[in-house]
């Protein structure tokens, strides 16, 4: 009987030293988890990145950003959206991981209403200029030129492109040059 008695404890106390094994490694696997998670939980919680805004060393903190996607971001602002970002060249796959990440606050709106100059020195285009396609071109076109407002280049009356481009405007060329846009480099000024 004794011996059964010493049996009974051995195993109670087998069975309690795996559980507690058990319970420890299932604990270091969870703290673990938790660990490895806990950047992915903190750029959570903390506020969203401006597109519009950011400086180029907060951009490089997102994942997938370097140097030259930050540059490639701080010249194509204002944004509207995030989605926005797949004009700048920036791999759809480096859009998705930092789309939680990011927004394309007031500022790209607010810059787009009002005119505002973006960082390349090209004046943003409000929502009614950048219909332009279908613009009638000016009674007196002497002197004027069609802005590609996308490329920031500017065509000439003799031009295949004068009015043509989806997202343009009819503006004077003192205008066009002095809002940082230039002329098409295989045109020539008519006399």
């Amino acid at each position: 009987m004794m011996i059964s008695i010493k049996n009974n404890v051995f195993r109670t106390v087998a069975i309690a030293g795996a559980a507690l094994l058990l319970m420890a490694a299932t604990s270091r696997a969870t703290f673990a988890h938790a660990a490895r998670n806990a950047p992915q939980a903190a750029s959570a919680s903390q506020a969203k990145v401006d597109l519009n805004s950011a400086t180029e060393s907060e951009l490089e903190e997102l994942p997938g950003i370097g140097p030259a996607s930050a540059k490639k971001i701080i010249a194509a602002r204002p944004f509207s959206s995030v989605s926005d970002l797949s004009k700048t060249g920036i791999p759809a796959s480096t859009i998705t991981k930092i789309t939680p990440l990011v927004t394309a606050g007031s500022a790209g709106a607010a810059a787009a209403a009002e005119g505002a100059v973006p960082s390349k020195g090209k004046r943003a285009t409000s929502t009614a200029e950048s219909a332009a396609s279908g613009q009638t071109p000016p009674t007196d076109s002497k002197g004027m030129v069609w802005v590609n407002l996308d490329s920031g280049v500017y065509h000439y009356p003799n031009s295949r492109y004068y009015g043509k481009t989806k997202n343009g405007k009819y503006m004077s060329e003192s205008d066009a040059t002095g809002a940082g846009y230039h002329a098409a480099a295989n045109e020539k000024k008519p006399q």
